[in-house]
């Protein structure tokens, strides 16, 4: 048999020689680090400045890897590959729990041994990522990603073209379901960007669930990853590793009839977007299934994250940041989307509410107390005129569109917030209401609307004399 110190021995970088126990059937046997080089073992027992260290405990020749680190079913199903099925393997690791990336190649070795199968395992480590490294993948990978890659940066319609990208994903990985989920952990919410099923393929949508403990499931995954950019579970023997880790979780798959699943978190700029995953995959093509979802999935977390951006910066552009109702750009641009027939509707009701005794306020107790009394007032409208579109359309003054209504229900609103706006010490409002029952022209609509609440501020400056505003 090689002498496999000797071996290892000869290269000039950290390598290893890895054994993998063979089976009659397909589950991966004790892997073991049968020698090492001295440059490997001194890097794996080095212990950095914040008290890291990969190996656990001291290398001993012939030991399962499990003495050393935490079971990891990525380096399990390498190792599987490479040695039982003759693989060569490369991959670029970019470990969080870790502070350096490995760029790691395995070969195959030809040792005759009735009871384990061998290969080598070469690692390069880097405190910085490796662009080449990351780059180094296969030409068929290389096509499929980069065709992704085109369809998301040339597309006007990111959704639409989404969906088309993770159904050839789903295709590509012969996968039951693959799905694009979006996570906000400070909110406790997820949702679902795009998903893609096969037909008849026994399997569900998690947009069926429409459950918000999902998130919980969400934020366990943070943990039962453990750093790593990528989790594959290809058979029971997985799964059962996931069960003692994640039982809560085990639980919802076996459930949800998942017998395979590949998963990667979604992360842009350290900040965890939401996950990709693919169930009930073509197992027999694990190495071509992992290189082509992580690299799919650095590209789709940057798609995402500007299509976020953009939507962000829209929504500051258009909504009043005080009160949380959309601002008066916004109410401009939805008059012209009416007055150029966008808008279809059957009946059109206009209420402006104008904020009594704002001046008063800013005058006597400070601009905070004007803005908590703004604030309060935009909570009313939107508590009172429920299923109504909010703008606010100038300092005090806000605007409500009610779309196909009727006339009975918004007179009983209105009426409503007359009552509240009677009490004293509370918020106050001046209103004008009108109403067509056949939709008719908004800028007629707003027009009366405006003159019927002003002829009600001066009815409340009449009452109230002290509080009119000095111009």
């Amino acid at each position: 048999m090689m002498d496999l110190q000797k071996f290892v021995d000869n290269f000039h970088t950290m390598t290893s020689i890895l054994s993998v126990e063979k089976r009659d059937d397909d589950r991966i046997g004790t892997i073991r680090i049968e020698a090492a080089n001295d440059l490997y073992i001194r890097a794996m027992e080095k212990v950095d400045k914040d008290g890291n260290v990969v190996f656990k405990e001291k290398f001993v020749p012939g030991s399962s890897y499990e003495r050393y680190m935490k079971k990891e079913l990525n380096f399990e199903n390498f190792c599987y590959e490479c040695a039982i099925k003759k693989k060569p393997v490369h991959a670029y690791i970019r470990p969080e729990r870790y502070t350096f990336c490995i760029n790691l190649y395995m070969m195959p070795l030809a040792i005759d041994d009735p009871k384990k199968a061998y290969c080598s395992y070469t690692q390069e480590i880097t405190f910085e990522e490796n662009v080449d490294a990351m780059s180094n993948i296969s030409a068929k990978t290389s096509s499929n990603v980069l065709q992704t890659c085109i369809k998301l940066r040339s597309t006007k319609n990111l959704q639409k073209t989404m969906d088309e990208v993770i159904e050839d994903i789903r295709k590509i990985c012969d996968a039951s379901y693959c799905c694009v989920m979006l996570t906000d952990f400070n909110d406790n919410t997820w949702s679902v960007f795009s998903d893609a099923l096969k037909p008849d393929s026994g399997i569900r949508s998690i947009r069926e669930l429409k459950s918000e403990n999902f998130v919980d499931y969400a934020r366990s995954w943070i943990k039962t990853l453990n750093g790593s950019n990528c989790l594959m579970i290809k058979n029971k023997d997985d799964l059962e590793v996931i069960h003692q880790e994640n039982p809560a979780w085990y639980n919802s798959l076996v459930a949800a009839n998942v017998n395979s699943l590949v998963l990667l978190p979604l992360e842009y700029n350290g900040l965890t977007l939401g996950f990709f995953w693919a169930t009930n995959f073509d197992t027999s093509n694990t190495l071509y299934i992992r290189e082509t979802l992580e690299l799919s999935a650095f590209f789709v977390a940057s798609e995402i994250a500007n299509y976020q951006l953009l939507n962000q910066l829209e929504l500051l552009s258009s909504m009043d940041l005080l009160t949380g109702v959309m601002n008066r750009n916004s109410m401009n641009n939805r008059v012209t989307q009416f007055l150029n027939g966008e808008v279809q509707y059957k009946s059109l009701g206009i209420i402006f509410a104008d904020l009594n005794g704002l001046k008063p306020v800013n005058d006597n107790k400070g601009h905070d107390a004007g803005d908590k009394l703004l604030k309060d007032a935009s909570q009313l409208l939107k508590f009172t005129f429920d299923g109504c579109e909010f703008y606010r359309a100038g300092g005090d003054e806000f605007l409500i569109i009610a779309l196909d209504k009727s006339k009975e229900e918004l007179e009983a609103k209105v009426k409503t917030l007359r009552e509240k706006s009677m009490i004293p010490g509370k918020v106050s409002f001046a209103i004008g209401f009108y109403y067509d029952a056949n939709g008719g022209d908004i800028r007629t609509a707003m027009h009366e609307a405006d003159v019927r609440m002003y002829e009600d501020k001066k009815r409340y400056y009449d009452r109230f004399p002290a509080n009119r505003k000095r111009l």
